[in-house]
């Protein structure tokens, strides 16, 4: 901060905008749009110049993933706290280097000679000559030549992935030992004894998609320390683990479970693995309460399918290692609060849930667990010697009791064996394959929509200023209460085709289009963007189709197929799809209105997650601490059908984003905002919300927004949720639609309701035919899928699934009754019919297997020692066979070798147990097979 920096808060470890990455990895992650120059321009974020913080970072999955190493070692993590600070365009290499000295060695006071730095030592095939810059500025801080060492390219260049913003870059690494020793060889070595703790990048090329360098317009400098580390260094340590950010947590699970205490052992002076396993739970409860805390908790796909995996880590241990009781480590979740909570003080507030998280996960995770284990060692016995497990093993463990592979790997090493690695491979790549299906309909080709780096500056250089898009709100209702989209006129600045600008596109070039101005609505804030068509003026019977509309660093870049050649400097005239753009004004207004309401419902506490928009329907997803029950649902759609009847006006103004943040009961305000900000307030007009002390906030829906919207609530007319259910644990979904298709969905479910009352009142009516129960238990089947499957208001949904359970339990209990009542009266037929005879041998009419074997079986109930075989033709042509012996005929006489040798006979099959067994066959077969049935038991009895 005395070198001109702002400290800014950590974002949170669920990353914002960047689908690519599963958690914040690098406090840099937040400053991509500054790096790539997507930044709006009137935003917050792209005024930084100077920046400094303490990022929340967790790395497990992915690119970074340390996941497998935690707890070996005494410096691997999940989680861990990045310090850094940023230059965006302003200081760079040499500023960079002489604050970081300063503060390594005058602030901290660790001692020079224990420092070395390394410079990167160039690339032949990059072209790259050693950053000598760099090496000198070290040297000029006094820093010994043989403490300044060349690496190459994998050592200290940086990427931020395949492509993008890239440079050299300068690690600090310091030595444990001392002592006047020359450690330099050590360095980058992997040794335990000299580590790095701080890397500069210089961020001065750009990675293109074809592998070469260009040179970046505006040079960046990002570092990172992690704290950690410094903090070893600071309090004398030899490991992080020593220091006090985890001492009391390893202290805490020593109290918790007994035993012996922690000792810092690693390798094969770890007996048992103890060490480890403090090492293992004492990280992974920090990641835990940092990721629940930011929204992320364990579930069944991406950064939460990670987080389950942390989990289930860590309860192995716990249970298998250390021997703690069940519970130990949600108890762990008050230390980490006490260690963390000054820094974040979110964990506090959110201790208790994580808590609850933590526990319920263990719970259903020790019963897998226990299943799990018997598994393996069932396998291991029947492996031949010297084989590798089974991959199909291993992949049922992985996906029906949700092993993490680490932990099955971790298992059978334990017993000195190997997984099929090769094996499994295949298997999670066919898998793979099979949930990735085909390329998405109508995915488009973002070369031509998303601006580089290059193309950006360029624009900014040659002064082409940003898309003025205000016209996208340029619409009114009309007398007749319809609402009226004007055309706008504009002038094509530039064209975009492969990442180049162009002043010229030729006739079936797909391309971008750059306009000074554009009533078009790009997509951002979870609103898909607009459609339509753009005409030359004077040409109004050659349309261009607008495919789809993005906004990249200020400018909006409408991406079209060129019928004929288009021109920088072309006069021409858009045109929305109007009905499109209403259906999502309308579903967005409704977003905002059930924001409101499900706050209203279920507590202030509600936060959102996410959202998507679209012409055709609503995704909300919000927090919450189980099921939306269906009187909540009601009371959901019962508070925004209010607002609808009655026509509340929306209010929308811009204002600073100074005077925003003074609204009480707005949510947090993300810094990629551009300055002024959009306020969007449902019957409350913005200047009354900005009144100081007003609570108009925490009474109606006011939100931050550039999205479109209606003027009026009333045109909505109707909003209908069709869908609500549990993303992962705390975290629900919601789908809605409005209007038109709102109204069809609530016809829909009055439609089904009458249906499942007729049911219900023809079951309930005397019926002692079970073909008649039969049928009006398919019917319910089919009526639950319906119900399951059709658009319908999902409290309704919820209620006639509740009925039509009900219903089914009903007709199967219905079936069985009458199955016994008819089995009873034709073994009583039989009985007469046989009468005292050791082996009753006939045919009867059953409409079922199930029934004909409850006749054997009530037979031998009132028979104890007759044995019975039953045939029943059908009216298909198969016949069924059912019987059973009596136990005093056993071992000589078996049920299932009568069955199989009767069953063949009909050219069928048959199989069960000594005592009871069933098949079934050809009624050409029948009368030998009665024969043959006979024959069978005279030769056993």
């Amino acid at each position: 901060e005395r070198h001109g920096h702002r400290r800014l808060p950590s974002a949170p470890v669920r990353p914002r905008g960047d689908p690519r990455l599963l958690f914040v990895n690098a406090g840099m992650n937040q400053f991509k749009p500054i790096f790539l120059g997507t930044a709006h321009p009137r935003s917050e974020l792209a005024q930084h110049r100077r920046v400094v913080n303490s990022q929340k970072c967790v790395r497990a999955g992915g690119k970074h993933n340390d996941l497998e190493d935690v707890g070996r070692d005494t410096y691997h993590h999940t989680f861990f706290e990045m310090l850094g600070n940023w230059s965006f365009g302003d200081y760079f290499k040499e500023e960079a280097c002489s604050m970081a000295w300063e503060l390594l060695t005058e602030v901290y006071e660790i001692p020079k000679d224990r420092l070395y730095v390394t410079y990167f030592g160039g690339d032949t095939s990059l072209g790259l000559s050693a950053d000598e810059e760099c090496r000198d500025v070290w040297l000029h801080l006094g820093v010994p030549a043989s403490h300044v060492l060349p690496f190459p390219l994998k050592d200290n260049f940086w990427e931020m992935g395949d492509t993008g913003p890239c440079g050299p870059c300068t690690e600090i690494h310091y030595d444990h030992v001392g002592g006047g020793r020359n450690a330099a060889a050590l360095v980058n070595q992997g040794s335990p004894d000299v580590v790095e703790i701080w890397n500069l990048v210089f961020m001065q090329y750009s990675r293109e998609v074809e592998g070469h360098l260009l040179p970046l317009p505006q040079h960046h400098v990002d570092t990172g320390m992690g704290l950690e580390r410094l903090v070893t260094i600071l309090q004398n340590k030899r490991s992080n683990y020593d220091t006090d950010l985890f001492t009391p947590i390893l202290d805490a699970i020593h109290k918790g479970c007994g035993g012996p205490g922690y000792q810092g052992l690693v390798g094969d002076a770890d007996v048992g693995r103890v060490n480890m396993a403090y090492r293992v739970v004492a990280d992974h409860v920090r990641t835990l309460c940092v990721c629940i805390t930011d929204g992320i908790y364990p579930g069944l796909s991406g950064a939460e399918l990670v987080l389950r995996r942390i989990l289930r880590r860590a309860v192995r241990f716990c249970s298998e290692v250390l021997h703690a009781p069940p519970g130990l480590l949600a108890s762990l979740v008050p230390t980490v609060v006490e260690v963390l909570g000054d820094a974040y003080p979110e964990l506090t507030k959110n201790a208790n849930q994580i808590m609850d998280i933590i526990n319920e996960n263990e719970v259903a995770f020790l019963s897998s667990l226990e299943r799990g284990r018997r598994v393996i060692e069932r396998t291991v016995q029947q492996m031949e010697p010297s084989t590798n497990f089974p991959a199909e093993v291993a992949w049922s463990l992985y996906g029906n009791l949700g092993f993490p592979l680490d932990l099955i790997d971790l298992m059978l090493e334990e017993k000195g064996i190997t997984l099929d690695s090769a094996a499994f491979n295949e298997l999670a790549l066919e898998d793979a394959k099979r949930k990735a299906g085909g390329p998405r309909a109508g995915q488009l080709d973002n070369r031509n929509t998303c601006l580089d780096v290059h193309s950006l500056a360029q624009l900014q250089n040659s002064n082409v200023p940003a898309t003025d898009d205000s016209p996208k709100y340029a619409y009114k209702l009309g007398q007749q209460g319809q609402y009226e989209f004007s055309p706008c006129q504009a002038t094509v600045l530039i064209l975009y085709r492969d990442q180049s600008l162009q002043k010229e596109v030729g006739a079936g070039q797909r391309c971008g289009v750059i306009l000074d101005r554009t009533n078009f609505y790009a997509e951002q804030g979870g609103q898909a963007c607009d459609q339509g068509y753009m005409i030359r003026l004077g040409q109004q019977d050659i349309l261009f189709p607008v495919e789809s509309v993005r906004l990249c660093g200020g400018y909006v870049i409408h991406e079209v197929t060129a019928v004929e050649t288009l021109r920088a400097g072309d006069q021409v005239q858009l045109f929305v799809d109007e009905a499109q753009r209403l259906a999502c004004m309308t579903n967005h207004t409704a977003t905002h209105l059930l924001n409101f309401a499900l706050r209203h419902v279920l507590g202030d506490n509600t936060e959102q997650r996410g959202s998507h928009v679209t012409a055709e329907r609503l995704r909300f997803d919000f927090d919450t601490k189980g099921p939306v029950t269906v009187e909540q649902l009601q009371q959901v759609e019962q508070v925004v059908q209010d607002v609808i009847k009655r026509n509340e006006v929306v209010h929308m103004a811009e204002v600073p984003l100074t005077l925003a943040r003074r609204v009480q009961g707005l949510r947090a305000v993300d810094e990629g905002y551009p300055d002024p900000v959009r306020i969007v307030s449902l019957g409350v007009p913005v200047e009354a919300v900005l009144t100081r002390d007003s609570e108009a906030a925490m009474q109606t829906s006011v939100e931050l927004c550039c999205g479109t919207h209606l003027l009026q609530t009333g045109a909505m007319e109707d909003l209908a949720i069709i869908s609500e259910r549990q993303l992962v644990k705390g975290i629900s979904r919601i789908i809605a639609v409005t209007g038109g298709q709102a109204k069809q969905a609530r016809e829909v479910g009055q439609c089904l309701a009458m249906e499942v009352d007729s049911v219900s009142l023809r079951m309930k009516g005397k019926t002692t035919s079970i073909p008649e129960m039969q049928n009006l238990s398919k019917e319910v089947g089919q009526l639950t899928k319906v119900v399951a499957n059709t658009a319908m208001p999902q409290w309704q949904r919820k209620e006639l699934q509740t009925i039509l359970r009900a219903l089914q339990r009903t007709a199967n209990t219905a079936i069985k009754k009458l199955e016994v009542q008819q089995a009873e009266e034709k073994a009583q037929s039989l009985l007469a019919k046989h009468c005292n005879q050791p082996v009753i041998i006939d045919t009867v009419p059953a409409d079922s297997l199930s029934i004909l074997m409850k006749v054997v079986n009530q037979l031998c109930d009132k028979s104890p020692g007759t044995s019975v075989l039953l045939l029943s033709p059908q009216v298909s042509g198969e016949v069924l066979c059912a019987c059973q012996v009596s136990k005093s005929c056993l071992p000589t006489f078996s049920a299932a070798d009568w069955a199989a040798a009767v069953c063949t006979q009909m050219e069928g099959k048959a199989g069960g147990s000594p005592v009871v067994a069933k098949g079934s066959g050809n009624a050409k077969g029948m009368q030998g097979a009665l024969t043959t049935a006979l024959e069978f038991a005279r030769s056993k009895l």
